[in-house]
């Protein structure tokens, strides 16, 4: 008889262990994976990683090509049923509500898409802005150069594919706009080194934003935090204490998505 007081364990550990491997799947190649390196990669037995992707296998979560695996077609199919944003949303809505109100500035969350940018889903304001409403910024889009998210985001991207995206004569939207392609790929790199981006007077005269990566269990960027606030109240002395309160944040996030799966046993 169970002890009425005992928490009960609802996570299934196999389902568990199947999700683990569809993820380090999609961290593959498009040509895939064997069975023996994707046991390595989700830290499990082989013979319980084979037992796993075959039953995927027969339900068409995934595909086999000669000797490797692939992400199946049934997967392709319901993806198409899902709401991209509207679960992640739910979830981390109160995390970002809570920093915000922390530092009484805005603070959003965007993901990338497939069209090299990214999609802004989600936002919370200061409950102590005093007649500041919603910002509306939901589905806004903002250019990669000049925004700290897409810092975030080009910092990601191998130097000829920005290059290809970028021209080297790039638009001013402000004062301190970097509009030189070359000074914009140095800045790129220092974003990758302290693993946050700034900008300060780039996007609108008197705004400064800080971003910073949020990632998945395989190292795959999968969304962009961001607090941003008006220069006069958010100044560059606040940034050290912000970027700490941010990666607090950005852990949160990751334990509510990615949490410790149950290792093999």
């Amino acid at each position: 008889m169970t002890d009425a007081s005992s928490p009960v364990e609802l996570t299934n550990k196999s389902v568990m262990k199947a999700i683990r491997l569809l993820r380090e799947l999609a961290a593959q190649p498009r040509s895939g994976a064997t069975v023996s390196a994707l046991a390595k990669a989700a830290e499990l037995s082989r013979p319980t990683a084979f037992r796993l992707l075959n039953s995927l296998e027969r339900n068409g979560f995934v595909d086999r090509v000669d000797h490797n695996y692939v992400l199946g077609w049934e997967l392709a199919r319901l993806g198409r049923y899902a709401d991209p944003y509207s679960g992640l949303v739910a979830r981390v809505q109160p995390l970002l509500q809570e920093l915000a109100d922390k530092c009484n500035e805005t603070v959003t969350l965007s993901v990338p898409n497939l069209q090299d940018g990214l999609d802004l889903v989600a936002e919370a304001a200061g409950s102590q802005l005093i007649g500041l409403s919603a910002q509306n910024m939901i589905g806004q889009r903002w250019p990669l150069h000049a925004s700290s998210t897409g810092k975030v985001l080009l910092a990601e991207m191998p130097v000829e594919k920005v290059k290809a995206l970028l021209p080297e004569k790039l638009e001013a939207y402000a004062s301190s706009t970097i509009t030189d392609r070359a000074a914009l790929l140095k800045e790129l790199e220092q974003v990758r080194e302290q693993g946050f981006s700034v900008i300060d007077n780039e996007l609108e005269e008197g705004l400064l934003s800080l971003s910073r990566p949020i990632r998945d269990s395989s190292g795959i960027l999968v969304a962009v935090l961001s607090l941003n606030g008006p220069r006069y109240r958010f100044g560059r002395v606040r940034i050290p204490e912000a970027l700490q309160q941010m990666q607090a944040t950005v852990e949160r996030i990751v334990d509510v998505f990615w949490q410790d799966i149950p290792g093999d046993e």
